[in-house]
């Protein structure tokens, strides 16, 4: 069957304006181009490249092509340029018109795409296992540290890069862990990059004020109220007070006299905050203190008197007094249609307050980290906080304090503590992503890391702030990851690409986790799917993390999901798994499922709407230093 040839030449001029414009994107560049290290610069036309392909909506040409047996462009990310003139050529052919496009030489083929693709994956992450091109990177908690055991395990099972966040411990056991990691590279006679998280702006919730000094002893019991595990409370002297051995439901500092008069089958009488009688057991006395069991619930508060009862030959003090109650945590429950007050300091936010009636009297109240955000909020902007459990509305901004009105949280109230985080994802926030904490890390993780990812990176000046700081005399340049963890980030995305590519080695990390509180959960497949797009048409790897087997990781079981989403992830070059437990299990699993990913990968062609972060790049301004 002939094709229609009104519908062929259609095709061609279509297509042949938006090559045009392709071409035209990348001149208009060339000054920027010129900035690029030369291991990135076909790399960086290519991403102008589709940056001005994804400038229109191509559904429509791309069924038309497909209905002609052509290429659609759905797979075009790695060698746009090449993809569109391979369709120019064939129907010119068919137009009986020749198509010469431009020299090879300034083309990246479909071999060559990927090519570089993994030379900069290899680059940046190290070389692959065998058996997977995926690689693992794991956060290390603070025991990496004192257990060599648990990273030569973690070795074995297939971590790829080491990843340590700088926002927890101390340069002491930052040092400690990779030197574990090279003692157990060497005993194994594997390689593994180190990766340095830099902490970033932490916007987070400030402290509340300790919650009434009380003790809940409760113990265990079955769904019809028998007892199956009476409390367990753990008796220490006040003046030396000792650990419990394992674990407690209750830690009673008491007089030490009395204390060593306890004998095995005692009973502990006293009188609780509600005026119930309760008694505890004695069942063992060691050096250190005694445990006793208590079957009934009990409040203990400061100035409880214990009386210690024997069936025959007491002797000594029979009473002591509770002194010391360590005060319970705090917690803010809020509701749809509370009012949230923020305060400009970290005084100890509180609970609101009602009457005997249920009347409020003063509504909720929390400080946070960075007040001087609040600089570049506006009225009916978002806010969401402890990782979008709860979402509100700004109503006010006062000298002092900032009102939200919330809008979203659990039916019945969701519980906010301190130190949880704080998105404004609407607001304009000039916060810096480079901290005076993050400079004085600089210096470590300079001479010690292969990487360094360079958390909240919002622009280009961001990326150009820490390529400064690691071209300091003296100091080594490990590879840059740009974290991409906000609404801003994700939008600048491809500035700051070109910015990072001005180096031999970077990548692209996505935080899925404040990337769904900033975006919206709704959007956050389609976020995540737009920077696997944009970042394979530079070539730059990307990191796929947050909440990777998580469950597995922490409890010892993944749910299904969990196990889908790390099939998933097979479409990026680096999966990254949290800590927890079980970790060395969720290395061991994710490494299967990622080898059979491999035998059988295939990335599904994408409709190419237009896509609104092409349109974010600042082409005439190319950006070259000062």
């Amino acid at each position: 069957m002939s094709l229609p040839f009104d519908e062929v030449t259609s095709l061609r001029d279509a297509l042949t304006v938006i090559r045009t414009e392709m071409a035209a994107a990348a001149e208009r560049s060339s000054p920027r181009l010129d900035t690029v290290h030369p291991h990135f610069r076909a790399s960086a036309r290519n991403l102008l490249h589709y940056l001005a392909l994804r400038r229109h909506d191509m559904r429509a040409l791309q069924r038309r092509l497909a209905a002609m047996g052509l290429s659609s462009l759905g797979r075009a990310e790695s060698n746009v340029l090449a993809s569109v003139d391979a369709i120019l050529h064939v129907l010119h052919r068919l137009s009986d018109g020749e198509w010469t496009g431009v020299p090879p030489t300034e083309v990246i083929d479909s071999d060559r795409g990927k090519a570089l693709l993994r030379e900069h994956t290899d680059a940046l992450l190290g070389p692959p296992s065998d058996g997977r091109s995926v690689r693992i990177m794991v956060t290390m908690p603070t025991e990496a540290a004192t257990d060599y055991v648990l990273v030569h395990n973690l070795l074995l099972q297939g971590m790829d890069c080491m990843r340590i966040n700088c926002a927890h411990d101390d340069a002491a056991v930052w040092l400690q862990t990779i030197e574990h990691l090279r003692r157990a590279e060497q005993a194994l006679g594997r390689t593994c990059q180190v990766v340095m998280d830099l902490a970033g702006p932490k916007l987070r919730t400030g402290p509340l004020a300790p919650g009434p000094r009380v003790m809940r002893v409760r113990p265990r019991r079955d769904v019809y109220g028998h007892v199956t595990e009476p409390a367990r409370l753990w008796f220490t002297a006040a003046d030396s007070p000792q650990d419990t051995p394992s674990p407690s439901d209750a830690h009673l500092p008491v007089n030490a006299t009395w204390l060593d008069q306890l004998r095995v089958g005692d009973r502990v009488q006293f009188v609780d905050a509600r005026g119930a009688r309760r008694r505890v057991t004695v069942i063992e006395v060691t050096d250190r203190g005694c445990w006793g069991e208590c079957r009934r619930t009990a409040y203990i508060v400061p100035g409880t008197v214990l009386r210690r009862k024997r069936v025959a030959g007491l002797q000594g003090a029979r009473e002591t007094i509770i002194a010391i109650v360590m005060p319970r945590k705090n917690t803010i429950t809020l509701r749809e249609n509370d009012l949230l007050v923020i305060s400009r300091d970290l005084v100890p936010g509180r609970p609101a307050t009602v009457d005997s009636a249920g009347i409020l009297l003063s509504c909720a109240e929390i400080g946070c980290t960075i007040p001087r955000v609040f600089d570049d909020a506006r009225v009916g902007e978002a806010i969401w906080i402890n990782d979008g459990k709860i979402g509100g509305r700004i109503e006010a901004i006062e000298p002092a304090r900032v009102r939200v009105r919330i809008t979203q949280a659990r039916v019945g109230g969701e519980r906010l503590r301190g130190d949880k985080g704080i998105n404004l994802p609407e607001s304009a926030l000039q916060l810096p992503a480079l901290t005076d904490q993050d400079l004085r890390d600089l210096a470590f993780v300079a001479q010690h890391a292969d990487v360094v990812e360079l958390s909240f990176a919002n622009g280009a000046a961001d990326v150009d702030a820490l390529q400064r700081q690691l071209e300091i005399p003296g100091r080594r340049q490990p590879a840059i990851v740009l974290k991409i963890e906000t609404r801003r980030g994700f939008g600048n995305l491809p500035d700051m690409l070109l910015t990072a590519m001005r180096a031999p080695s970077c990548g692209v990390m996505i935080t899925r986790g404040d990337l769904a509180v900033e975006c919206g959960f709704e959007r956050l497949a389609e976020v995540q799917e737009e920077i696997l797009w944009v970042c394979e048409a530079a070539h730059v790897p990307v990191i796929w993390a947050t909440q990777v087997l998580d469950s597995l990781a922490k409890d010892g079981m993944p749910s299904r999901a969990e196990i889908t989403d790390a099939a998933m992830a097979d479409r990026a070059e680096c999966v990254m798994l949290n800590k927890g437990p079980h970790i060395v299990l969720a290395v061991r699993a994710l490494d299967d499922i990622l080898r059979r990913m491999h035998a059988h990968q295939d990335k599904k062609r994408a409709m190419l709407r237009e896509l609104q972060l092409a349109h974010g790049l600042e082409e005439d301004s190319p950006a070259t230093r000062d």
